[in-house]
């Protein structure tokens, strides 16, 4: 009886053990699901209006990630929103603006996420709240 547990106990502990080393394999594919997406620079617009202008990419990434910022003004933040061409003009996303301090941003945040669910090929921009010119990074 005791040959029976033995085994069985090794056995249990193997499946654990490869259960565990699936979840460590698997970790690394959720981390580069964002090194999938294109990350590109912009100059940001006044308010309501455009900055440098880009095309949504096809890539993995569906939203509009604010994952940098640096205000060119006196402050060390600005408030951010991203904006889009629909076929009647330039808007600007339903999140609207978001108050950023300088620096980096996860792009696992969602308080980042300016833009969400939008299409390849649209084109977008972002808008400073509180003054034009500053430098932000997207990852889309």
């Amino acid at each position: 009886m005791r040959r029976i547990r033995s085994t069985t106990l090794t056995a249990g502990a193997l499946a654990l053990a490869g259960v565990a080393a699936t979840c460590v394999a698997l970790a690394p594919a959720a981390s580069a699901s964002a090194q999938a997406c294109t990350v590109t620079t912009l100059t940001t617009g006044e308010y309501e209006s455009q900055g440098t202008i880009a095309t949504k990419a096809s890539s993995g990434c569906g939203d509009l990630n604010l994952t940098y910022s640096y205000n060119s003004g006196s402050r060390t933040y600005d408030h951010y929103a991203g904006r889009y061409k629909k076929s009647s003009g330039w808007v600007t996303g339903s999140k609207r603006y978001v108050q950023a301090y300088d620096g980096n941003h996860s792009v696992n945040d969602s308080t980042y996420w300016l833009v969400t669910g939008l299409s390849a090929g649209t084109q977008f921009s972002v808008s400073s709240l509180l003054d034009g010119g500053d430098t932000v990074r997207i990852t889309h």
